[in-house]
C-alpha cells in the first residue's frame, strides 16, 4: 500500500435498532468493514451497506465476529479451532452472497471485538482465523492489530499464503507492546477530537507514540480504524481525511 488507508467498522444496526453514521462517514473512508450478522447487522442491514460501499467506491470486507448479539461480540467464547473456521466461513460466505447479488465481493477479513482480541492474544486462535481464510479465498488479507513485534503472525499468515493488513487505531491508548489498553481501564478511548487526529497524523508519519506506561511505541500500519458513532467522531474523520490528502500532496509525497 502506498498510502495509509481509513477503514470502519460499519454495517452494525439490526432490525429496527440503529447504530452508526454509516451514510455520514462512507465518503471519507477508504475501506467498510460490514457485519456479518453474529454481533450486528442482518440481511436488510448487509445488503443496504454493501450498497451505500459501492456507491462510495469503497472497498468491502468482512467483519465477523462470534455468535453474540446480546453482547455485542464483546465477549469471549470458549470455540474450538473448528468452530472458529465454521463461524468464519458462515460470515464471510453470507456477506460474499450478498455482495455478488450487486456486482461485487469481499476483499478482506476483519474480525470483531472479543474474536480479534482473543486472536491477537492466542496463537492458536489466530492460525485458526488464517487457515479459515485460506480455505475460503487465500486471496483474502486479514486485517489484524499492528504491534511492536508482528513476526509471529507473519510467520503463520507466510505458512497459509495469507496477505496480513497491519491495523492501527487514532482513538485508543496502547500498552508497551502494541496491545489496546481494555475498555474497561481509565484512558483506554480517546474522546477528544483534536487527540485522535494527532494521534492519526503520527501513525500516517511513522512517528512513535507513547504507550500507557510512558514508552516510546513505534508501529508500522497499512491501515486506520475510525469510527463513526456519533457526529463528534464523523467531525474526527472528516479531518483525519482531509489531514492525510493534504499530506499526500504535499512535498512529502511528491
Amino acid at each position: 500500500m502506498s498510502r495509509l488507508l481509513l477503514n470502519c467498522d460499519i454495517g452494525e444496526s439490526y432490525g429496527a435498532w440503529t447504530m452508526g453514521l454509516d451514510a455520514e462517514v462512507m465518503p471519507y473512508i477508504d475501506c467498510a468493514n460490514i457485519a456479518c450478522g453474529f454481533h450486528a447487522g442482518d440481511p436488510s442491514v448487509m445488503r443496504k451497506t454493501v450498497a451505500l460501499a459501492l456507491a462510495n467506491n469503497v472497498t468491502i470486507g468482512a467483519h465477523p465476529a462470534y455468535q453474540d448479539l446480546v453482547g455485542f461480540g464483546r465477549r469471549s467464547m470458549a470455540c474450538s479451532a473448528q468452530e472458529i473456521q465454521d463461524l468464519l466461513h458462515y460470515q464471510i460466505g453470507a456477506l460474499d452472497g450478498v455482495c455478488r447479488a450487486q456486482g461485487s465481493h469481499v476483499s478482506y477479513v476483519k474480525p470483531h471485538g472479543a474474536m480479534y482480541n482473543d486472536m491477537m492474544a492466542n496463537p492458536t486462535q489466530l492460525r485458526a482465523v488464517i487457515e479459515a481464510i485460506a480455505r475460503y479465498n487465500p486471496e483474502l488479507p486479514l486485517m489484524l492489530l499492528a504491534m511492536r513485534d508482528n513476526s509471529a503472525a507473519q510467520v503463520i499468515a507466510d505458512e497459509f499464503g495469507v496477505t496480513l493488513w497491519f491495523e492501527a487505531f487514532a482513538d485508543r491508548a496502547y500498552d508497551s507492546v502494541g496491545r489496546l489498553v481494555s475498555r474497561n481501564l481509565p484512558g483506554a478511548v480517546h474522546h477528544d477530537a483534536e487527540v485522535i487526529i494527532a494521534q492519526a497524523m503520527t501513525l500516517s508519519r511513522g512517528e512513535a507514540l507513547i504507550a500507557s506506561d510512558g514508552s516510546e511505541l513505534r508501529l508500522t500500519p497499512h491501515t486506520l480504524c475510525v469510527h463513526g458513532d456519533n457526529a463528534s467522531s464523523i467531525d474526527a474523520v472528516q479531518r483525519i481525511r482531509q489531514a492525510l490528502n493534504s499530506a499526500d500532496t504535499g512535498p512529502s509525497a511528491l
